[in-house]
């Protein structure tokens, strides 16, 4: 099986044309003003707009205002909905769009009660806990926390880059891994010849299944 990869936290067109180029499954647009990598609504729909059939177009929120994310549905073409803070599944489920939801994952946090929790989603997105930040933190968490009967619905995410991705596939089993950070220059500043090195670790992986 080919891991899938989810390029996020692009905010330029260059970008968005290096990871197309490259090979990712999906495109994520951070619609949440408390990030580095955040894009309004019209960002979002122009970037988008520069994305070819058969690469997803994701929309990331956290704990966003149903109208905004209903409003950022309609405006730009998201494939996806991604959840990434505490929402319920009741409303994870009520735009119509098929949706990820991510769990920041810990010592003691029950992977597999987040999995029945929200069985709606299509992928569970396993991400690195931090007290302060929703999520793009740079820092791997402990792989060993990720039930194996798990990794079928799991995006993983969390400190990965071209020089660890291949050890996580490997490991994990992940059905998609999930990058930002990891191939950037700065913050929201993604850089080609990291997304395409990341590209060639997870094929690297891929030979470890």
């Amino acid at each position: 099986m080919r891991t899938r990869v989810k390029i996020c936290g692009l905010t330029r067109d260059e970008d968005v044309a290096a990871a197309v180029a490259a090979g990712a499954d999906a495109l994520g647009f951070v619609l949440y003003d408390r990030s580095p990598r955040s894009v309004d609504i019209d960002a979002a729909a122009a970037l988008a707009a520069r994305v070819p059939a058969f690469v997803s177009v994701v929309g990331l929120f956290v704990d966003a205002q149903p109208e905004f994310i209903a409003e950022a549905a309609r405006r730009v073409p998201l494939g996806l909905i991604q959840f990434h803070g505490s929402e319920a599944p009741e409303l994870c489920a009520s735009f119509g769009r098929p949706w990820i939801k991510a769990v920041a994952m810990r010592e003691g946090l029950d992977a597999n009660d987040a999995a029945r929790r929200y069985a709606g989603a299509c992928s569970l997105l396993l991400d690195t806990y931090d007290p302060a930040l929703a999520g793009g933190t740079g820092r791997r968490f402990n792989w060993d926390l990720i039930p194996p009967d798990l990794a079928p619905r799991v995006i993983l995410a969390g400190g990965l880059d071209a020089g660890n991705v291949a050890e996580a596939i490997g490991r994990v089993r992940p059905h998609a891994v999930d990058v930002s950070g990891g191939v950037e220059q700065a913050k929201g500043r993604k850089d080609r010849q990291k997304i395409n090195d990341f590209m060639q670790g997870v094929r690297d992986g891929d030979r470890r299944r």
